[in-house]
């Protein structure tokens, strides 16, 4: 079993040991999936940007700006549009 400290800017080292098996290297792009159970998985997703086919990028931006998606964040950027 491997570990890894979270920094003060939520931040982790991916232990030698899973980089290994997931063939992790500098630039890679990897994803995080949450299970109902609670438990994370950790993928590879692509090692250059032009690896990545279209659904899986745009699955990644939506699940990157869904926490800005929501009724309070359109009420603000309406106000301001009539700013």
């Amino acid at each position: 079993m491997s570990y890894s400290k979270v920094t003060s800017k939520f931040q982790t080292t991916i232990p030698k040991e899973i980089r290994k098996t997931l063939n992790i290297s500098v630039g890679d792009l990897v994803i995080f999936e949450t299970r109902k159970d609670g438990s994370v998985v950790i993928k590879k997703l692509a090692s250059k940007k032009t690896d990545i086919d279209e659904y899986d990028y745009l699955k990644l931006i939506e699940s990157s700006l869904s926490e800005w998606n929501s009724k309070e964040d359109d009420e603000c950027f309406k106000h301001l549009q009539d700013i």
